[in-house]
């Protein structure tokens, strides 16, 4: 290969990865172009992109930025896999096709997160981490838990008293009816 063809797919790695700072590297060797076609459209569909790269290549276009360190020590044939909503999302759905069967030789290699490099195990670790939808869920919880036991406590006296007040209310009705009851067959 020329050194001009070089220098224009490093250009292309640099451009197309330019601003980001996790993902996923993959090995896709020895999957046939129906399955690869299939695993190309099911992580688009998650807004998750893949592209094959030429390890020296591209340890050459992420030269200072964060994605340099997942090229250090990666040997064979590589994809990189980012995007999705965030590292974990993107995890999960690498994990996930690593352990499909249809996607047998398909497997996680390491990666990078924000700039630290990542092994096959760390990457499985990530993707069994809450999304970043079900961290929103659970700290929105702890936050209403303490004012949801608040309310309870100061709505719960308030009750006990409207309903005490409610059964006096109901005994005097009840005790006047029976007065006025008692007054009406005396004056028969």
């Amino acid at each position: 290969m020329s050194k001009y063809v070089k220098q224009l797919i490093t250009e292309h790695y640099r451009r197309r990865l330019e601003g980001v700072d996790s993902a996923v590297l993959v090995n896709v060797i020895g999957l046939d172009a129906n399955r690869t076609r299939r695993l190309r459209k099911e992580l688009a569909d998650k807004n998750i992109h893949l592209m094959v790269v030429k390890n020296t290549l591209a340890a050459r276009a992420f030269r200072g930025t964060p994605l340099e360190k997942a090229f250090e020590n990666v040997s064979g044939p590589t994809a990189i896999c980012w995007g999705g909503e965030d590292i974990v999302s993107l995890a999960k759905e690498v994990v996930r096709f690593a352990k499909d069967e249809d996607f047998a030789p398909f497997t996680t290699k390491g990666g990078v997160l924000e700039g630290e490099p990542l092994t096959p195990q760390q990457v499985e670790e990530i993707s069994k981490w809450p999304s970043r939808q079900e961290l929103l869920a659970q700290l929105a919880a702890r936050l209403m838990g303490p004012a949801s036991t608040l309310m309870n406590a100061l709505a719960g006296p308030g009750s006990t008293l409207a309903g005490q007040l409610k059964q006096l209310a109901e005994g005097e009705k009840a005790g006047s009816e029976e007065g006025s009851g008692a007054a009406a067959g005396s004056a028969s």
